[in-house]
């Protein structure tokens, strides 16, 4: 019986009791966005209100970069090779993320993505013009890495390509490369405008 009150009595840490003496809960409210500076002559600081000090702020991204890649790679267009012509038609994988990062008031842009864009081509193989279809694989790449891009090319259906053909359309398709590079620094351009 002892034992039961003892434990009844045990102190309490960090309690508070409802009863009148508490403070009352802090209320919310709305920041000014229009308010200049902090009152002491230096400007605005980057981000938002509430970041007066400009320590820490990270804005997503990821919907406005992922449209904006496949905008930007679906219109690559076609290229014409020696003995063939392909296109791509789709940007079938774009995942990763985009981020804008205010660190000790200064803006930060980065992004890590993985990317499918889907080919359609026409080669001449054995003299007659062979339809392929596959994809060009660009495998994880982050921001001020698009110099050294790799595409990867796979094929959907290579039934009745000879290993030569196969490396010389694989050529063919990795010419893709430079295009694709140019509309990734114009992301990278836009992306750092945000």
């Amino acid at each position: 019986m002892e034992e039961t009150a003892e434990k009844a009595s045990s102190y309490r840490y960090w309690v508070r009791e409802a009863t009148g003496d508490a403070a009352p809960l802090p209320v919310p409210c709305k920041l000014d966005p229009t308010a200049n500076g902090n009152g002491n002559g230096n400007p605005p600081p980057l981000g938002s209100v509430w970041n007066q000090a400009g320590t820490w702020e990270e804005k997503n991204l990821n919907s406005w970069a992922n449209t904006r890649i496949k905008d930007l790679l679906g219109s690559l267009g076609s290229l014409e090779f020696p003995t063939g012509k392909a296109s791509v038609d789709e940007v079938s994988k774009c995942s990763g993320d985009a981020f804008q990062v205010t660190v000790r008031n200064k803006k930060r842009v980065g992004y890590n993505y993985e990317l499918s864009l889907r080919f359609k081509g026409e080669w001449l193989i054995k003299e007659e013009n062979k339809k392929i279809k596959g994809h060009l694989d660009i495998p994880e790449f982050s921001f001020g890495e698009i110099d050294d891009l790799e595409v990867q090319v796979r094929f959907s259906d290579d039934k009745g390509l000879a290993s030569d053909d196969k490396t010389r359309i694989c050529k063919d398709l990795k010419s893709f490369l430079a295009p694709i590079q140019e509309k990734m620094r114009m992301f990278e351009e836009e992306l750092k405008g945000r």
